[in-house]
């Protein structure tokens, strides 16, 4: 954490006040503590360091609130299969859990490593990761600790998902499983996973079955999070209303009726266009059924090797608006003060008073270019409590 002056901002959006126009914001031990005009800035601050935004737009940093970046091994077997004609199974993870398996810890801290760098890069400054791509209790565990040294060693805020409920691994007995992960869950809780997640869809877990682990897990008082509706409607958004959890994910076949449960329970939909496009399933609709309905919205990328291998928030947002739809003031809150809601964060996401001195300048003079420069960078700067990246 460290104190910082950004300076000279052309256009600056904080979700907390109006956009400020010729403004500042003042960072003060990693969190901030004034924003206005330039021309007002208080007297008195001392010796304090200062980022020149040279009249470029500021907006707070990405919160990427749903993603599975570590990960060894490939799928571009899978990519190149769906080019040419064939679907989306989550029979594909196995191939990914196999490579993870073989990697060593090493290994994970590295690639892993390197997504992170590349997503904060793109602007990205806090950002969720779950395991899932071991399946085993000690490679689930392995893969938690992994990232938990990942956000000891990384700068950006990393909040961990245990996600042992992603599929039924191969040669297993399903009900066997389940009560595996439902057993391993106090052990997750030790190793620092903040959240329980379950992949309830075609394919891979019932609703039945994720309603016992997200059970047991809000019994040792873990967060809940759940893929909901991707692949399939069997009920999962309904499940994550009746339950409360966070977030519901992806929800490609989420109906006005789930849209209303979500809304009244205040689960915050969670969109990721990056897979509704990789997968080829075109699904785009949902978006305005969820906002119709009133759900809060999040954006994230779902940074994963076999359906999204994305690490730029920036990407999603554009799709988003493109595809799906969304305003540029909308899409770029649900990317970050959404992302923020759907990790029940009051302090990132936005830039209000007291919040994390979590800031992007943008490599342009306007937030909505974003949105309309397809393919070039779009974050010139990034800051995370208060510390120029």
């Amino acid at each position: 954490m460290s104190d910082l002056v950004v300076r000279r901002i052309g256009r600056l959006t904080t979700w907390a006040t109006p956009r400020i126009t010729d403004a500042a914001v003042v960072i003060a031990a990693g969190r901030v503590s004034w924003v206005g005009a330039d021309a007002d800035l208080p007297a008195g601050l001392g010796d304090v360091p200062e980022l020149d935004a040279a009249g470029a737009a500021v907006m707070p940093g990405f919160v990427d609130c749903h993603t599975h970046l570590v990960w060894a091994g490939h799928r571009r077997d899978d990519l190149v299969g769906r080019l040419a004609g064939g679907d989306y199974s989550p029979a594909g993870i196995a191939s990914t859990v196999a490579a993870t398996r073989a990697a060593s810890d090493a290994e994970l801290m590295r690639s892993g490593g390197e997504r992170i760098a590349t997503m904060r890069r793109n602007g990205t400054t806090t950002v969720e990761i779950k395991s899932g791509y071991e399946l085993t209790l000690r490679g689930e565990l392995r893969t938690l600790d992994v990232i938990a040294d990942l956000a000891a060693s990384q700068q950006v805020r990393v909040q961990s998902t245990y996600l042992g409920a992603h599929v039924v691994p191969d040669g297993r007995d399903r009900g066997e499983y389940v009560d595996e992960v439902i057993a391993s869950l106090p052990e997750a809780r030790r190793h620092q996973a903040a959240w329980c997640d379950v992949f309830c869809d075609t394919g891979a877990f019932s609703v039945s079955e994720a309603e016992r682990v997200l059970r047991a897990a809000a019994d040792l008082g873990m967060g809940l999070r759940l893929h909901a509706d991707q692949l399939g409607h069997t009920g999962g958004a309904q499940l994550a209303a009746r339950l409360g959890c966070a977030s519901a994910d992806h929800l490609d076949f989420v109906t006005p009726a789930d849209a209303a449960a979500l809304a009244a329970a205040g689960v915050v939909g969670v969109l990721v266009p990056a897979a509704s496009l990789y997968t080829g399933s075109n699904r785009w609709s949902h978006a305005a059924v969820l906002r119709e309905a009133g759900v809060p919205l999040a954006i994230a990328t779902d940074c994963n090797p076999g359906t999204a291998w994305c690490e730029s928030m920036p990407y999603a947002v554009q799709l988003a608006c493109l595809a799906m739809g969304l305003g540029v003031d909308e899409a770029l809150e649900a990317a970050t003060a959404g992302g923020a809601r759907a990790l029940r964060r009051a302090d990132v996401g936005h830039l209000g008073v007291g919040a994390c001195g979590d800031l992007v300048v943008l490599a342009t003079d306007h937030e909505a270019d974003v949105v309309a420069r397809l393919g070039a960078p779009a974050v010139a700067q990034a800051v995370i409590g208060g510390v120029v990246q």
